[in-house]
């Protein structure tokens, strides 16, 4: 039976559901109220009055709308539906009262404040306070905190609207904020000073709807309107967070996260926000040729005839990267496959199998997590390899979702039920031959890449699939890598995996810097950063970052995303299919594309669920078939969150909290 009522906002009659709140009724009728405390994702606090409106019958008095449900409102005296007034004298009066007195003890630091121009304190005022004040008293201040190196703050600006504490308690899942002492007292804190110990905690500078908690690496960088803004991808994981790039001329100021309720909803990672000043550091911007062994500028020219000297009559392997986007993958495989060559974008040797989507991607969407009763981790880490989606897993365990965890034993901010931490585990777990989970009881199983890098990982797929059938439940693979399955879906793989390099005699690395290539084969490097490929590169390529060119990336539920260029890359560098449709041209084997545009029209030909931009397609099941499985304890793919690319070994911030993060592990020693 729907739970339907009929209710009349400012003469305007709509049908919503009683459990909605009244701020909720008015947002689907089209009214904007304004709030300071209520937000859509976290739970009702009910404190900053912001959002008083009229009911019409009710007490003399405005009612709370985020904290009022649209049930508790009593029909007329002759069943006329609840009438509500948004924009009566009694609520502007009121509303006129609450900005007053949260100006009270409110700086006057407007021109210096760093939230100026995009604060909901300084756009409220604007549009609903007055333009006087009544107080002549002098102004509380309060003491700063220390929130470590990410978030900065100013806590005399603070209104208590507690969206921060609710954020780090409910979805960060860490107890260092809380709100201390009584009325004039009363002050959001840290408690015993602590600093935030948690991966997501830059989504508080998002949240917090005045100046007090604010970037300190953007901090007095820039102002809004000086910023171009750019819709992209963020590639830092797997996951395919929507993001926007700030741009101030060609230098990139901030990412900040864009709304996706399919994918991260409004919540992006640390690593994701503040890995930009990576982006302008160790940064290649010219062709080098190793000569001597030393390398020496080279111009394009020489660098690609040196390039396709090299490669002319060899045996060519080609590594696909983990931040290559699939443009780029597809291109590389054209022109490698073309010399008689083979590529591999499993440089991490995971045992994926080759065309078997269902055994790389596999059945699940990030959102069944929401539903899901029961969630299985095998071989994962999610806090390091997807802290967003690990925060929608503890939203389902607050509602009742039991998660179990086969694998190092690690916090995932909320509790779970620890099954063992080897093979031996998921195989006494695959003999108990769990029940069928019924429809109304939907199950997740998330497997991790560390499970399928040893050598049983085809074993461990194979079971985990296998445990996936026999319970009804959905798969998962968690991929860390950002441009993974996008190779993956353009077949960049051989039979032979990572062991076609061992007889290699060229290697076109195509920014794989998690690969050590042993001496002997001539290595071509084409990529962004100075990083380890780069250092044991005979001729160097520099190719554009993932800011500063159009691609598709596939993220790990196999939802193909569109990245847009936010800036140009520095110097020389070029966007990395310009770079090998122009090798190919020096080749003499010349690809059939001369701009983005035409290749991606080759790339949907051979792969055409690339063309249903952010649609997750539906994969047909294919079992692997199942071996044996070793004896190996499970590790996670990610040893350290912050250092997982170039572009974050790059940047000075993850190399200080990486440093504090390790610090914070090592066990305090007890005073004697």
């Amino acid at each position: 039976m729907s739970d339907l009522r009929k209710i009349i906002i400012d003469d305007q009659e709509v049908e919503v559901s009683g459990a909605m709140t009244l701020i909720q009724a008015c947002e689907e009728a089209g009214i904007e109220i304004p709030r300071f405390c209520y937000h859509e994702r976290l739970s009702i606090a009910g404190n900053c009055r912001m959002c008083l409106v009229e009911v019409v019958g009710g007490p003399p008095k405005p009612a709370a709308s985020c904290a009022m449900q649209v049930r508790d409102l009593r029909p007329g005296p002759e069943g006329q539906p609840p009438v509500v007034k948004t924009n009566s004298p009694m609520v502007k009066k009121a509303r006129e009262g609450v900005m007053e007195f949260l100006l009270i003890n409110h700086p006057l630091d407007c021109p210096i404040c760093d939230q100026g121009g995009e604060c909901d304190l300084q756009d409220q005022a604007m549009a609903y306070g007055v333009d006087f004040s009544r107080f002549r008293e002098p102004k509380r201040a309060a003491t700063d905190l220390d929130l470590g190196p990410l978030v900065e703050t100013h806590m005399t600006r603070c209104i208590s609207c507690t969206r921060c504490v609710r954020f780090t308690t409910e979805v960060a899942g860490i107890t260092q904020m809380g709100q201390t002492g009584r009325g004039e007292d009363s002050e959001i804190t840290s408690y015993l000073g602590e600093t935030l110990d948690s991966n997501m905690q830059g989504n508080i500078i998002d949240l917090c709807p005045v100046g007090a908690l604010v970037s300190k690496p953007y901090a007095f960088t820039a102002r809004p309107w000086e910023l171009t803004k750019t819709e992209s991808i963020d590639v830092m994981d797997g996951l395919g967070a929507n993001i926007r790039v700030d741009t101030k001329g060609r230098e990139v100021m901030r990412f900040l996260p864009r709304n996706h309720d399919g994918v991260n909803e409004e919540w992006i990672s640390d690593k994701s926000r503040f890995v930009w000043d990576g982006l302008r550091r160790q940064r290649l911007d010219t062709p080098y040729i190793r000569e001597n062994g030393k390398l020496r500028k080279a111009g394009w020219d020489e660098a690609l005839k040196a390039a396709a000297a090299a490669m002319t009559g060899k045996k060519v392997v080609g590594l696909v990267g983990d931040l290559a986007n699939t443009e780029s993958a597809f291109s590389l495989k054209s022109l490698i496959e073309g010399q008689g060559g083979v590529v591999e974008c499993r440089v991490d040797n995971a045992k994926l199998p080759s065309g078997n989507r269902s055994g790389y991607v596999g059945t699940a969407t990030i959102e069944d997590i929401d539903d899901a009763k029961f969630v299985m981790f095998v071989g994962t880490d999610p806090v390091a390899e997807a802290p967003v989606l690990n925060a929608r897993v503890r939203r389902a365990w607050s509602k009742g979702c039991n998660v179990d965890l086969v694998g190092p034993a690690v916090d995932l901010t909320y509790d779970y039920n620890h099954k063992g931490d080897d093979r031996a585990a998921l195989q006494k777990l695959l003999e108990t031959k769990p029940a069928k989970a019924v429809k109304e009881n939907p199950s997740v199983i998330v497997l991790g890449q560390g499970a399928l890098q040893e050598a049983d990982g085809s074993a461990v797929l194979a079971a985990v699939m296998q445990m996936c059938e026999e319970s009804e439940s959905k798969l998962m693979i968690l991929h860390s890598a950002a441009g993974r399955v996008g190779a993956m879906d353009v077949d960049a793989t051989n039979a032979d995996g990572m062991k076609a390099v061992e007889s290699a005699e060229v290697v076109y690395n195509l920014g794989a810097d998690e690969v050590e290539i042993a001496d002997g084969p001539f290595v071509i490097y084409q990529g962004s950063h100075g990083d380890r490929g780069a250092h044991r590169a005979d001729i160097i390529l520099p190719g554009a970052a993932y800011t500063e060119e159009n691609a598709v990336f596939v993220n790990t539920e196999g939802r193909p995303q569109l990245a847009m260029r936010a800036g140009f890359a520095p110097g020389e560098a070029k966007e990395n299919w310009a770079i090998l449709r122009a090798l190919s041209a020096e080749l003499g084997a010349q690809q059939p594309w001369d701009s983005l545009a035409q290749l991606r029209q080759a790339l949907i030909a051979a792969v055409p669920h690339l063309a249903d931009i952010d649609v997750v397609a539906e994969n047909d099941w294919q079992p692997v078939k199942t071996g044996k499985l070793g004896k190996a304890t499970f590790r996670a793919a990610v040893e350290d969150f912050y250092l997982t690319n170039p572009i974050a070994r790059a940047s000075q911030l993850m190399a200080e909290l990486s440093a504090n993060a390790k610090a914070r592990a090592e066990a305090p020693i007890a005073a004697e």
